[in-house]
């Protein structure tokens, strides 16, 4: 970065919001993935779009890579800085632009908290759907980078539908807007596109959601189970009678345990799997569907059944689900997340074989997922402090991602590629389609300046601190340390 660029956007910035001391940029080293650790070389934090697309055209002109951030909650080190480059934070703009209740829209800035949008549209009887259990802390512009979810998003869908549309500052510092106000739209998906890109394609600084009314009634149930994979099979029955819940949810006895240690969740202590189902709708749509998930349930060989008489014991019930992946911290000082998915008519032949490599391995792991969509949440524990430790529990992350590719599905459900998966882009979808997403990257960042090295395998990627050599990442890398 040269003395001249340094100058130039310190113009754009008071000394407050253009960060370039050690301790200042410490916390932008990383994101939720903390084995990856790049320092950044300046951190601006802009509170209008014009800062925004002053910084990203100042760093067009010489080449200088950028990286857009919100709340750095990406589990795929999707956020992780790049070498040499600049990061953009985005968190003081956080401004609820336009509101219309009667259109059921809101317009916000990439900064704003996911449940800040429900907390303010909830007096009109509205929320917005995405519920990612970061939601107290993740960004709606973080969301659309990676498509988040949530445990809702089996009935609901992902961030790809609720976002209308979007004001783009494009790698080049040029301004587009794609999508509009409303659901009718015609031509060309250049939302979609969007929304799910990683920060390749730019930075959003203007998101229009879609609301949702909500839900008249709530019913949910929570059902323990002697095995794993009799909670995996239940989800198939529950999916295969025509019943659409709001969400499925499963928790293995690992998963459990950290709960009940962090929110005293007090599942029951000798269940090796509970299912978390919730029907949500009108109230004479869930009275009717009420008694048919409970013979589902029963038939599916849950031996204890819990039902919420209340909004305390739905709550309970959702904090204990939503909690699982920061209590996990509670059994082990360090642990992998990943989220691949497969199908739901292969779920419990994909927990016995999760379970058949913890086993083999001798590494620990947790299972919280959306089960209703076969996306898996495999938290993998080790010691980070013991020599070889972190290369062993990546290695199963990458068998259990193989797994999935093998069964049909994905090597991600909503946390993204980023710098730990990209070398399983090719495995999954094969050169050619590979080549053809570069194409598209590179018609719209000529440069590839916006996200440097991320999603794709790149011989050119950035310098990384690690503390160990990432199987998934040996070629072309050069480690610091």
């Amino acid at each position: 970065m040269t003395q001249a660029f340094v100058e130039a956007i310190r113009a754009i910035y008071p000394t407050d919001r253009c960060l370039t001391g050690k301790a200042e940029l410490a916390p932008y080293e990383s994101d939720g993935l903390t084995a990856f650790r790049v320092h950044p070389i300046g951190v601006v934090l802009p509170t209008t779009s014009e800062e925004v697309i002053a910084s990203i055209r100042l760093c067009h002109q010489p080449g200088i890579p950028f990286v857009v951030r919100g709340s750095g909650t990406s589990l795929s080190g999707g956020s992780v800085p790049i070498d040499g480059g600049l990061v953009i934070g985005l968190n003081k703009m956080n401004k609820i632009l336009r509101y219309s209740p009667e259109e059921r829209i809101a317009v916000v800035q990439p900064g704003v908290i996911n449940m800040r949008v429900s907390q303010a549209v909830a007096a009109e009887g509205l929320y917005y759907a995405p519920d990612p259990s970061s939601a107290t802390v993740c960004t709606i512009g973080g969301n659309v980078a990676f498509n988040s979810g949530g445990a809702h998003c089996l009935k609901y869908g992902m961030t790809s539908n609720h976002v209308l549309g979007l004001k783009v500052v494009l790698p080049d510092g040029e301004v587009v807007e794609v999508g509009a106000d409303s659901l009718e739209q015609v031509g060309a998906d250049l939302v979609g596109m969007f929304v799910g890109s990683e920060g390749l394609f730019g930075c959003a600084v203007e998101i229009t959601l879609r609301l949702l009314p909500k839900p008249e009634k709530y019913y949910t149930v929570q059902a323990a189970y002697k095995s794993l994979a009799q909670a995996g099979e239940a989800v198939s029955l529950i999916v295969a009678s025509g019943l659409l819940p709001g969400a499925i949810e499963i928790m293995d006895r690992l998963a459990m345990d950290a709960s009940d240690a962090a929110v005293q969740a007090n599942y029951p202590k000798d269940a090796k799997a509970i299912l978390i189902v919730e029907l949500e709708g009108p109230t004479e749509e869930v009275d009717a569907e009420t008694p048919t998930l409970l013979k589902l349930i029963e038939e599916s060989g849950a031996y204890r059944i819990d039902v919420a008489k209340d909004a305390a014991e739905r709550l309970k019930i959702w904090t204990g689900r939503k909690c699982a992946f920061s209590a996990v911290g509670r059994l082990s000082p360090d642990f992998i997340v990943q989220d691949g998915v497969v199908p739901r008519t292969k779920l419990g032949y994909a927990l016995a074989e999760i379970d058949r490599i913890s086993t083999e391995s001798g590494i620990p792991v947790a299972n919280v997922f959306h089960a209703g969509d076969g996306n898996l949440h495999p938290l993998i524990l080790f010691n980070g402090r013991e020599e070889g430790a972190l290369e062993r529990a990546e290695e199963v992350a990458s068998e259990i991602l193989r797994l999935c590719i093998k069964l049909g599905g994905s090597i991600t459900g909503e946390h993204g590629v980023g710098l730990e998966k990209r070398a399983f882009i090719e495995e999954m979808f094969g050169k050619k389609d590979t080549d053809f997403m570069r194409q598209i990257r590179a018609a719209i960042d000529s440069a590839e300046i916006a996200n440097k090295g991320k999603m794709f395998p790149d011989l050119q990627a950035p310098a990384l601190t690690h503390r160990g050599l990432h199987p998934i990442e040996q070629q072309g890398i050069a480690f610091r340390n």
